[in-house]
């Protein structure tokens, strides 16, 4: 019984201890755990948490709440969070004041307020004026609007929310903060109308993204003194332009105008009475232009105009134009005026798809006159790429590619380089023109290339130019592998080519080759064994190494390659010592390629096909020798000296073997390199060749680069001798730099054999992030029909993403 009463006693204790008490004073409702009424009543506080509410929708939730009665102010401590269930709008805070009578909200310290889930609102110490609907703070507040995607920071602001207007001084905004691409604009003051997405603020700078125009240095950006804005038009008025990286000093370019629009829609920039001004000196005036925003990736308008300067074809100056066909398709149409009355015109069409992309560049020159002729002719050029990806199901890669290269007049891609618009077709060598249509095929098992190819040499007479290889094929697969014991590889190969009119050969190569692994024995020795065998078949018609009637050849090559690796390790370095040698045999006979253009070096020569020729062996027994040395720095990795040297001697001379590489005599010439590199500030390399004999250099080519901060100069020498040739050049190219933006830059190449200087360059730069001015004399002696020799003083300016323009100037 007594264990009864004590049971019940606690659960009355326990059940009253957590009674919440209500309780209401004049226009707010206490509901909380403890509530003290001091001062006659006049003041009502609630120290253990709680919940206040009011007859217009408010409900206050704190820690602490002291009221006093006579003035109806409420305070709020300690995790405060007020709700408007009418207006839908929250705040949180720790400290809050509520003036009931004047019906306003006061914070202290850090405070957050949400608006209809879509101004969310961070800041400190701020004042509410729930009559006026107004919210205002003099501290930095952070304003986020999740309709809109637009974020604002601001100091001393003004939210008006009848209006839906903000005010502010020291403002960031970031529209479109959730796109990847957002500019950051800073403005001394403004207006924002929240509602219709507009604004209007003085004192405007535009921050775009840095690397827009593909160069992380650049600080490209708008200023101006006033800015209108709405989500389709920016207007900043007496602003001005630049992509220059920010300094204290004079910004290199910027442009100047009374009005910058910016249409968002359009996505374009346009300039009204605009003046382009280096180092602030006013260079060019525009009555009116545009371009792009920089978030566009493709839009119609008018490119980067440029002016150039050429001895052949005098002063020009160009202006490409840039058209969107679809949203797959588009054309650059380029005009080019010369000062001697002379139009180029170039069109570029690109169209990209899923699967395929296609380049057309049709260029053509109207008035062209030529060293060699007296009269004006018309010149063109038409080069084409088109790439396909076939999406075959066998196969991993299925592709069909089409090249066509060709030109008019045989100097033309010499003649106008500064002038052809530099893209992914346009021929790399100025004197081969290239065409072919080429299917890839590749899957696990194999890989197979076919198509037609054609060469124009335009060096050469016009009958003997010409290469056609129709068709040919690439075949290769891996039959056999075993990592125990080695490689067993497959390939095919087959051609049919037509050179010079009437010389006509035709092959297929079959060849099988096994590759063991590398065998180690018990004394360091590397072994490796290399088994090959090759069947022709050929037919040739005018060729001195194909007969006219059909030929079946087996051939077989065998090789047994050894080396040994040395390695000494020492405090401060290590040293490798590789001696190397291989033994070949060829039971066989091979084509005649004593007259073929074949060089091996010492890198080469340990290769199986070192001479290059798919139709042959290297014919009877021959014993290739070397060794290599290398000392690696274990204090700088950047230095370490490395030395090869290498022959080949065999039992017999073969007269069939390339007579310019050596190898078919009883000794070869002796093969070797030095390289040596230390702290990246000297790097040294030396090839060279050997006569068997010891007592001439048929072939010596050096090249030494020193780099001492502030100057950085290369040299290369090249000399060829006897069966290599008979030339003597020398080179050098050296840069001076006087500061971070100066330099000077010489380069020149002297031809010591008939004791001419080829020419030499000689320039002086200013470089920055988004200006490179300079003067550069230069004098060529090259000639080749009409190119001439020539000697120019030439001032060059280029102001990025601008324009680039290059003047001669009378000497």
């Amino acid at each position: 019984m007594k264990n009864k009463i004590i049971i019940i006693l606690l659960s009355f204790i326990i059940a009253f201890g957590n009674l919440s008490y209500s309780f209401s004073a004049d226009y707010f409702n206490f509901d909380a755990t403890e509530i003290d009424i001091l001062d006659d009543g006049n003041k009502i506080t609630a120290n253990k948490g709680g919940k206040v509410t009011t007859s217009d929708g408010l409900i206050i939730i704190a820690n602490n709440f002291s009221l006093d009665r006579n003035n109806n102010i409420l305070q709020a401590f300690g995790n405060v969070e007020v709700f408007d269930t009418i207006n839908n709008y929250k705040i949180f805070s720790d400290d809050i004041t509520y003036f009931k009578f004047s019906e306003k909200i006061v914070s202290k310290n850090e405070t957050k307020f949400e608006i209809d889930s879509r101004y969310f609102i961070n800041s400190k110490n701020i004042f509410f004026d729930r009559i006026k609907n107004q919210i205002v703070s003099k501290e930095k507040a952070s304003i986020k609007d999740v309709i809109n995607f637009n974020y604002y920071e601001i100091k001393n602001f003004n939210l008006d929310l009848n209006d839906e207007k903000l005010k502010g001084n020291n403002i960031l905004f970031v529209s479109k903060y959730n796109e990847e691409f957002n500019d950051r604009a800073y403005f001394e003051s403004g207006m924002f109308e929240l509602k219709n997405n507009k604004f209007f603020a003085k004192e405007s700078k535009i921050l775009i993204k840095k690397d827009v125009f593909g160069e992380t240095e650049n600080d490209p950006r708008l200023y101006g003194k006033s800015i209108i804005g709405t989500d389709k038009i920016l207007k900043l008025n007496k602003a001005s332009f630049t992509s220059c990286k920010k300094s204290d000093n004079c910004t290199p370019w910027h442009i100047e105008a009374d009005e910058i629009i910016h249409n968002k829609n359009k996505k374009q920039i346009t300039y009204n009475n605009a003046k382009l001004k280096i180092f602030n000196f006013p260079v060019l005036y525009f009555p009116k232009f545009f371009h792009p925003d920089p978030s566009v990736d493709r839009q119609s308008g008018i490119l980067k105009p440029e002016i150039n300067n050429s001895n052949v074809l005098g002063s020009s100056a160009s202006i490409p134009y840039y058209h969107v066909i679809s949203k797959d398709k588009d054309l650059t149409f380029k005009t080019t005026i010369f000062d001697n009355d002379m139009l180029m015109l170039q069109n570029e069409f690109r169209q990209s798809n899923i699967d395929s992309a296609l380049i057309l560049d049709l260029g053509y020159v109207n008035g062209y006159k030529s060293s060699q002729t007296s009269t004006k002719n018309s010149i063109s050029h038409f080069f084409g790429k088109y790439q396909s990806d076939l999406n075959l199901e066998n196969f991993e890669e299925s592709e069909l590619n089409l090249n066509l290269e060709k030109i008019s007049n045989d100097t033309y891609l010499k003649v106008f380089e500064s002038n052809i618009s530099k893209n992914k077709i346009t021929p790399q060598d100025s004197n081969v023109l290239n065409s072919k249509i080429e299917l890839k095929l590749k899957n696990d098992s194999m890989t197979l290339t076919s198509g037609i190819k054609s060469f124009e040499n335009l060096q050469l007479s016009q009958n003997d130019r010409y290469q056609y290889i129709l068709p040919y094929y690439n075949y290769d697969s891996n039959i056999y592998s075993n990592p125990q014991l080695g490689f067993l590889n497959f390939s095919s190969s087959g051609s049919n080519e037509l050179n010079e009119t009437n010389n006509l050969k035709s092959k297929i190569i079959n060849d099988i080759n096994f590759n063991s692994k590398d065998y180690f024995t018990e004394s360091g020795f590397k072994n490796n064994l290399n088994i090959l065998a090759k069947n022709l078949n050929t037919v040739g018609k005018k060729d001195s190494i194909y007969k006219s009637s059909p030929q079946v050849e087996l051939m077989s090559l065998f090789e047994l390659s050894s080396t040994f690796p040395l390695v000494e390790y020492k405090e401060n370095a290590i040293n490798y010592i590789t001696p190397k040698i291989s033994m070949r045999l060829n039971p066989g006979d091979m084509k005649n390629y004593k007259n073929a253009d074949k060089n091996i070096d010492v890198n080469s020569i340990f290769n199986l096909n070192r001479l290059g020729i798919d139709d042959s062996y290297e014919k009877g027994k021959s014993l290739s020798l070397g060794v290599e040395y290398k000392k690696e720095n274990l204090k700088d990795i950047n230095s370490f000296f490395e030395a090869k040297l290498a022959t080949v001697i065999r039992d017999k001379k073969e007269d069939f073997i390339p007579s310019k590489s050596s190898l078919g005599e009883k000794r070869s010439n002796i093969f070797g390199s030095v390289n040596y590199e230390h702290n990246e500030m000297i790097d040294f390399d030396y090839n060279y060749a050997l006569d068997k004999n010891l007592d001439k250099f048929l072939y010596n080519s050096a090249g030494l680069k020193l780099n001492f901060n502030l100057f950085e100069t290369k040299f290369s020498y090249i000399e060829k001798n006897g069966s290599f040739g008979n030339s003597n050049t020398l080179e050098n190219s050296s840069k001076l730099k006087l500061d971070n933006n100066n330099y000077i830059t010489f380069n020149t190449r002297r031809n010591r054999e008939i004791n001419l200087t080829e020419y030499y360059n000689l320039i002086y730069e200013y470089q920055n992030d988004c200006l490179v001015a300079g003067i550069k004399y230069s004098k060529n002696y090259y000639q080749d029909r009409d190119l001439k020799p020539t000697e120019n003083l030439l001032f060059t300016i280029s102001l990025f993403p601008l324009t680039s323009f290059e003047q001669k100037i009378d000497q």
